[in-house]
């Protein structure tokens, strides 16, 4: 937590209690074509908020089915005395998303605690999701976009930062934490290469409440990934990785041999139109057959259970504690 005084509305003060029962202030990032419902309440049930992007389920039928299959192994754990971390789902509100409206009704009716917008204002959700209780964080790239989202009311921010992994940010965490505290004393999480226990520390140190993993979690087995996506992330370094608006028409970070593979230009920069609208998860989109990353992909040396990931990263994040003593 941040030393400083806050002032903070009961849905921030919500959100900041979400984390606070958590062993770490981890929130699984929502990837794109690589998170759902398995991946989702094994980081819940390994003690950190899961998430998932609603785009995908291919259907709305079928995100029906997976939020369904959410809340329900939930509720079997909790019939066991098992405690599992509260969860997310995450949604697309850019005017192109022609599923948005439909995707609403559903979270109103499955009722996740944590709601987070990405590619557009979170206002569009947040009379539903308070509506039940839930609260709203949204993904930022810029101190600008972070004004408009604190200025429509959203409880948290997600500042995604130069390094992260699928749709990025290109500041640096120092900068660009420094900058949206001089506004916002509300939640604050931190993505963009957290890839270890220290980077979790040290987002806090920085002033924010909690972290995103995201390119780790890509390995682990439970995720949508192929197999052929994890063996790249274990060959793959740094210096593999590249950032470019090619393939979406947002500015993302993919791994430079899937680029290849698929015959994408990462110099042909704007070449692409933001097109949201449609079955996003089809084969005939562009990023169906390219692979992302973020920086701290050299850091994956095999895969791995959601839970051996999470261990170690707890290790990590009490030794670093410790060593600031």
């Amino acid at each position: 937590m941040s030393v400083y005084s806050r002032s903070l509305s009961a849905p921030q003060q919500k959100l900041l209690d979400l984390f606070a029962g958590l062993p770490m202030p981890i929130l699984a990032a929502p990837m794109f074509l690589v998170s759902g419902p398995q991946l989702l309440n094994a980081c819940c049930q390994a003690g950190i908020v899961g998430s998932m992007p609603a785009p995908n389920a291919r259907t709305v039928e079928q995100l029906d089915q997976w939020l369904a299959q959410i809340v329900v192994e939930r509720a079997a754990a909790k019939t066991q005395g098992q405690v599992w971390a509260p969860w997310m789902l995450n949604m697309i509100v850019h005017s192109t998303y022609n599923r948005f409206e439909s995707e609403l009704e559903l979270v109103k009716r499955y009722q996740p605690p944590i709601v987070s917008t990405a590619l557009g204002t979170p206002r569009r959700v947040l009379d539903s999701v308070h509506g039940y209780g839930g609260v709203v964080i949204a993904d930022v790239i810029t101190p600008a976009l972070a004004r408009k989202a604190v200025d429509a009311g959203v409880d948290g921010l997600v500042l995604v930062c130069n390094g992260a992994g699928g749709h990025t940010g290109s500041y640096n965490p120092f900068a660009f934490v420094a900058e949206v505290r001089e506004f916002w004393d509300g939640p604050l999480g931190l993505a963009g290469a957290v890839s270890n226990g220290r980077d979790i520390h040290a987002a806090q140190v920085l002033g924010c409440d909690f972290a995103l993993v995201g390119t780790r979690l890509v390995a682990a087995h439970e995720s949508l990934a192929e197999n052929a996506y994890r063996d790249m992330l274990v060959d793959c370094s740094m210096d593999d990785v590249t950032t470019t608006k090619a393939v979406s028409g947002v500015l993302a970070t993919w791994m430079k041999p899937s680029l290849e593979k698929a015959g994408i230009d990462p110099a042909a920069d704007n070449r692409t139109a933001i097109d949201f609208s449609g079955d996003i998860a089809s084969a005939n989109k562009a990023w169906k057959h390219v692979w992302s990353a973020g920086q701290g992909v050299g850091q994956i040396k095999r895969s791995y259970s959601v839970v051996e990931l999470v261990d170690e990263l707890h290790q990590g994040y009490l030794a670093s504690q410790h060593r600031s003593h």
